[in-house]
C-alpha cells in the first residue's frame, strides 16, 4: 500500500472523483490530493483548510466544508462526529471504530477493532446501516 500512497496525485484524484460521480474541479482535485496522498487519516475541515493554505491552494473554509460533505455523500470519506460541533472526516471508509483523545483533540482508529453486540430491535421497514462507536480518552489525573 505504501507504493500506492506515493503515486497518489492529481491523476489519481481525477480518476477517484470521476469514479464517484463527482466533477473533478480544480479545488476538488487539490483537496482530494491533500486528503488521500497521506493514506488513512482523520482530518477536520479547519485542519484541511490550513494544509491547503500552506501549499498555496486558494480555497475558502466554506468550500472545504462543502467539498468534504460532497466526498462523504459520494462514499469517499466517512464522517466521525465527536462532539456537537466537532466533526472529523476519515479517509478509511471501512467499518471500524475510533478513540477520541480529548486532551489532544485527535481521532485514531481502535487497533484490532472491537465487536458490538446486542444491537436494539429496529422499527419495521428500517435497517441498520452503520454503527458508530467513539471511545473518549483522557490522561489520568495524578
Amino acid at each position: 500500500m505504501t507504493s500506492q500512497l506515493h503515486k497518489f496525485d492529481k491523476r489519481s484524484a481525477r480518476d477517484m472523483l470521476v469514479g464517484a460521480g463527482l466533477r473533478p474541479t480544480r479545488q476538488r482535485l487539490s483537496l482530494a490530493e491533500l486528503l488521500f496522498a497521506k493514506g488513512d487519516r482523520h482530518v477536520s475541515a479547519e485542519r484541511l483548510h490550513e494544509e491547503a493554505e500552506r501549499v498555496s491552494v486558494s480555497v475558502s473554509l466554506a468550500t472545504v466544508y462543502n467539498t468534504l460533505h460532497q466526498f462523504t455523500e459520494a462514499g469517499l470519506l466517512r464522517e466521525v462526529a465527536v462532539e456537537g460541533t466537532k466533526t472529523y472526516f476519515d479517509t478509511n471508509v471501512s467499518d471500524h471504530y475510533h478513540f477520541f483523545m480529548e486532551d489532544e483533540g485527535k481521532v485514531v482508529d481502535i487497533p484490532g477493532g472491537m465487536r458490538v453486540s446486542e444491537l436494539p430491535e429496529v422499527p419495521e421497514g428500517m435497517e441498520i446501516t452503520r454503527v458508530d462507536v467513539v471511545v473518549r480518552l483522557r490522561k489520568k489525573a495524578c
